[in-house]
């Protein structure tokens, strides 16, 4: 795999991921969504299907990683780390990108969930404003050693899943037969371990749609919850390295 590919594998893949993860998000939360309420299976169906998605339609490109806390575990397990800055660089404008589409495809919901009157009377805050969590995660309990264990346990459950089956040939990431799998992995750890901080189990799907929720121009928006944001993005880099170390120890 060239950089070039790489780098725009993992930007359309990942876009794709976090306009259909985010979009599912928007559409259970949003005023004036036609699945407004449709709740928790809902949303984990969907990133479960946005996982699917994305990873079959980027795998022949760049193996379809999506994900720093994959990049990471399989540099791990590989041993090859030169084109982990690349994969990064594609992760995270990739994100971004999904989730400014999530807004453009909500556009109208996102005006008239803000202009709510109990929305509106909300201060900007640097805790989590009105939407925030369309666009990434936060906790139901705010614990920090519990918040950063739930999000280590979930991605080392996704990345072991990853390592163990269904590599390319190349050994860069998923091939398209093991995406379905992965894709149920990830219902499953949404269902299962999903409660407690909203299983954001990769740092480039969290810390991107995070940063365009500052950016965006949108009404009362509030905060974008700075204070816990470090978590989704060192938990799951600790749950990748873990489950390399794991994987090398019972399976190579």
């Amino acid at each position: 795999m060239s950089s070039s590919d790489i780098f725009l594998g993992e930007t359309i893949g990942t876009a794709v991921l976090i306009l259909l993860g985010g979009g599912v998000c928007a559409a259970v939360t949003l005023k004036g969504s036609k699945a407004r309420n449709a709740g928790w299976l809902a949303i984990t169906f969907g990133w479960g299907f946005a996982v699917m998605t994305a990873v079959y339609m980027t795998a022949s490109l760049s193996g379809a990683h999506l994900n720093p806390a994959v990049t990471v575990g399989i540099a791990i397990k590989d041993g090859e780390w030169g084109d982990v800055p690349v994969y990064f660089a594609g992760q995270m404008l990739g994100a971004m990108i999904g989730a400014a589409l999530v807004w453009v495809a909500y556009y109208g919901q996102f005006l008239a969930h803000l202009s709510d009157p109990e929305a509106a009377a909300k201060e900007p805050i640097e805790g989590p404003g009105p939407v925030l969590g369309v666009f990434s995660t936060g906790p139901e309990i705010r614990n920090t050693w519990q918040n950063l264990a739930t999000e280590i346990i979930g991605t080392v459950v996704l990345v072991l899943a990853v390592l163990t089956q269904g590599l390319n040939d190349s050994g860069k990431g998923l091939g398209v037969i093991g995406a379905l799998i992965t894709a149920f992995v990830v219902v499953s750890i949404g269902l299962s371990l999903g409660g407690p901080t909203g299983y954001a189990i990769n740092p480039a799907r969290d810390l991107g749609p995070r940063i365009v929720h500052a950016l965006l121009p949108l009404p009362n928006k509030g905060g974008s919850d700075w204070g816990y944001a470090w978590i989704p993005v060192a938990g799951p880099l600790i749950g990748g390295a873990l489950a390399a170390g794991i994987y090398t120890i019972a399976f190579a």
